[in-house]
């Protein structure tokens, strides 16, 4: 007895450290991949391509941006396969090594105006490699906290990764913020723009310290305990689990609300060529006060979604955040800086996070321990790179002097949402099935009895 107790404990205590670990690794890790998307929006356009032609530069930074995207699918086989293979654990900080000195590395490029050409391929070079690390991120943050998760409250678990996630964009722009209004535009072109990434320094040692003290989940230490097959993680995910797949590149779709809401929208409102005019400082509030109330609101939905279900909260996410951006982009063509803010934290801090808060546990519950990692990781990031492409398609079709452009991109956006309520509805409901049968086919309970049962055979499955 005593020693069940003691298992139980620690048990509870490693769910505690893997969340917290999920948590804090994702916010260091994506305060890196952020201040990019900040900086691509707000300065590299004029630091590092030609300043002849406005637009030119802008479609340039926008597409640099997607390029750290275009490594996130070769990132996520890689990536996956370690995490598969030699643990979560250890793909995680992988991950954070590799994302902390390429950002370090952005801090001291030299700009066009200094080596011409080779300041935007160095640019290139560097985002490629923040694209290649971030790709294991989520993947291997979410499987580790759903493997260590309680039975009933993986929904609640998951979704502290991506409240994470927020935290790192919030402290992104809180750097931002600061340099950009108190600093001199002369002095922030210079150099204040780089203070943000050099401050990666710290980020990588914190990150280090605290994730290593996390176990490898039971549940992947039992699978690697059993007689090993030849098939690899990656053919297996390929081979078993394909419509899983499909789901997770659809449902990712979604990511077209940040890229709307951060990157286009943010060039929109402040770039000269598109005369809008809005203040860069001012701007800045827009993310940091919607991410903030991600924040808040992120815990919650996660564990609505254990009541409720996955499904549910994600197509309604879709459906109402891609109906806001029409209103968000709308407000920023009639130079309504008010309207603005508050319709970016209605679709950006509330109803998207009817989905930012409950993949983490989705997208991972639709896979088996033994390739979990690899189908989520190589699923998400290559619809996570089909939405990259967006904000240089945004800037071609709806470039500075074009007409319609709250119409031409919101109804782009909406294509996208819609895309990725039909892919959740396609899914099985994956909060009801217990952990052992996660990612077999024929496991779902169809009606509340047998989602009754399915939660008591998991809550005696991890209590001996």
């Amino acid at each position: 007895m005593t020693t069940s107790i003691g298992s139980d404990q620690h048990r509870s205590r490693q769910a505690k450290k893997a969340s917290t670990s999920g948590w804090i690794g994702s916010a260091l890790e994506y305060y890196d991949f952020f201040i990019y998307a900040q900086a691509t929006a707000l300065i590299f356009p004029q630091l590092f391509f030609p300043s002849t032609d406005p637009k030119i530069a802008i479609v340039a930074s926008m597409a640099t941006y997607g390029v750290g995207y275009i490594a996130r699918p070769i990132g996520a086989f890689f990536l996956g396969h370690w995490g598969d293979t030699r643990g979560r654990k250890n793909v995680l900080l992988l991950c954070m090594f590799l994302m902390g000195f390429a950002t370090m590395a952005v801090g001291l490029l030299p700009t066009y105006h200094q080596i011409g050409i080779w300041a935007p391929i160095f640019l290139v070079v560097l985002r490629l490699v923040q694209g290649f690390a971030v790709a294991g991120e989520i993947s291997g943050a979410s499987s580790m906290i759903l493997e260590h998760a309680p039975p009933g409250r993986r929904g609640f678990y998951g979704s502290f990764t991506l409240q994470g996630v927020q935290a790192g964009q919030v402290l992104a722009a809180a750097i931002f913020l600061p340099l950009a209004y108190f600093m001199s535009s002369e002095a922030f072109n210079s150099w204040g723009w780089r203070i943000p990434f050099l401050l990666s320094a710290v980020v990588l040692i914190a990150g280090f310290i605290i994730r290593r003290e996390v176990e490898e989940p039971p549940s992947f230490v039992d699978q690697n305990s059993k007689p090993t097959s030849a098939e690899s993680p990656i053919v297996a995910a390929f081979k078993h689990s394909w419509r899983g797949m499909l789901v997770v590149v659809g449902v990712s779709l979604m990511n077209v609300i940040p890229v709307v809401t951060t990157v286009f929208g943010a060039t929109y409102a402040v770039q000269p060529a598109y005369g809008i005019g809005f203040d860069k400082s001012v701007y800045l509030w827009i993310p940091v006060v919607g991410n903030i109330l991600a924040v808040l609101c992120i815990p919650f939905v996660g564990n609505l979604s254990d009541k409720v279900g996955r499904r549910t909260l994600i197509i309604g996410s879709a459906i109402g955040s891609g109906l806001m951006s029409f209103v968000y982009l709308y407000a920023i063509s009639i130079y309504s800086l008010p309207l603005a803010f508050a319709s970016s934290l209605i679709m950006w801090g509330v109803i998207y996070q009817g989905y930012n808060a409950v993949f983490p546990s989705f997208f991972p519950e639709q896979f088996e321990t033994r390739y979990r990692v690899s189908a989520m990781a190589i699923a998400q990031n290559s619809g996570l790179f089909l939405t990259a492409l967006l904000p240089a398609v945004f800037a071609l079709v709806a470039g500075p002097g074009a007409d319609n452009i709250p119409l031409v991109v919101g109804g782009l956006t909406c294509v996208c949402t819609l895309l990725a309520a039909i892919a959740a509805w396609s899914a099985p409901e994956t909060s009801r099935i217990p952990m052992a049968d996660l990612g077999k086919r024929g496991a779902v309970p169809t009606d509340a009895e047998s989602y009754r049962q399915a939660r008591l055979e998991a809550i005696r499955a991890s209590n001996p």
